[in-house]
């Protein structure tokens, strides 16, 4: 199970480390604690807590602003409890002014995140890959970011500024609220949804040095599927991938539904999927099995 470290070894220093490497840091999405384990399973050093996957998971519907911030917090809350690995966060807009983005931060922050992001749009907000995305002046975000850095009490938590005006301003007009971001004191840049790969070098190019970048691979979204080693060379320092888990899961269990619901039993689609004791094993039961010879847990009388 996750646990809060202390010292040089907590999951937000180690999450600074990591993004001081000079590698990208590659954080898969993940939408419930489950998922979060089976980034960790698969070795990765990082893992990100999608909204997408989250608004999905909870009440299956879509990144459209209709989860609030207790509900994010709650969920961050489970995840960061499930793995050692450094959990990454959407924070959306902060749910509000920058008085609402003090408590969101406090709350994320007590939740065991290592990082979150905030981001520009207006409240409700939507998925940044979502047409019809409207922002906040950048004065009014910038005040936000002011207000994030305030609230933090851990100085190792990384607070990542987001902004969404490409589409809306122009990438420019992005670029220009990004550094204005980074001056607020911004740990990360994300420069949402560039739609080719010549705005993300330039994108690249001229934040270069401002302050360390996130890349958002949005699988399937507007942003082009470049290869990870060309978002290294363009210096990218922290690579999100939001929602693969999501849409594999998906079409997993349409799968085995289609089999169920076609031959009134499963047997066809269950080669490949973990057994019964494969999966127990994973989610912890031989543990749990420990703990209760450990400690003489049984029936209560």
């Amino acid at each position: 199970m996750g646990t809060l470290l202390t010292g040089s070894h907590t999951p937000r220093a180690r999450l600074r480390e990591l993004l001081a490497a000079g590698e990208p840091l590659v954080a898969p999405g993940a939408f419930d604690a489950l998922t979060a384990r089976l980034v960790e399973e698969a070795g990765f050093d990082a893992v990100y807590m999608t909204g997408f996957g989250t608004t999905a998971s909870l009440i299956g519907r879509p990144d459209l602003g209709l989860l609030t911030g207790t509900e994010m917090v709650d969920h961050a809350r489970r995840l960061a409890a499930a793995v050692e690995l450094p959990l990454i966060a959407d924070a959306d807009t902060g749910y509000g002014n920058a008085i609402n983005v003090i408590r969101t931060v406090h709350l994320y922050e007590q939740a065991g995140v290592a990082g979150l992001h905030l981001e520009d749009q207006v409240n409700p907000k939507k998925c940044g890959h979502m047409a019809g995305k409207a922002v906040i002046p950048a004065e009014e975000m910038t005040g936000k970011i002011r207000a994030a850095v305030a609230a933090r009490r851990d100085p190792d938590l990384v607070l990542i500024a987001r902004t969404d005006a490409a589409a809306v301003e122009g990438v420019d007009a992005a670029i220009a609220r990004a550094r204005a971001y980074a001056d607020a004191g911004a740990d990360l840049l994300f420069v949402e949804a560039p739609t080719s790969e010549e705005a993300i070098e330039h994108v690249a190019t001229k934040l270069r040095g401002v302050a360390p970048l996130v890349f958002n691979w949005a699988e399937g979204g507007r942003t082009p599927p470049i290869p990870l080693a060309r978002i290294a060379e363009l210096g990218f320092a922290l690579v999100l991938f939001p929602i693969g888990t999501l849409l594999a899961a998906t079409a997993g269990a349409r799968a085995l539904l289609k089999t169920l619901k076609n031959d009134g039993i499963p047997a066809e689609a269950m080669p490949g999927l973990p057994t019964f004791d494969e999966f127990t094993d994973f989610i912890g039961l031989p543990e749990a099995k420990t703990l209760e010879a450990r400690f003489g847990a049984g029936e209560e009388r």
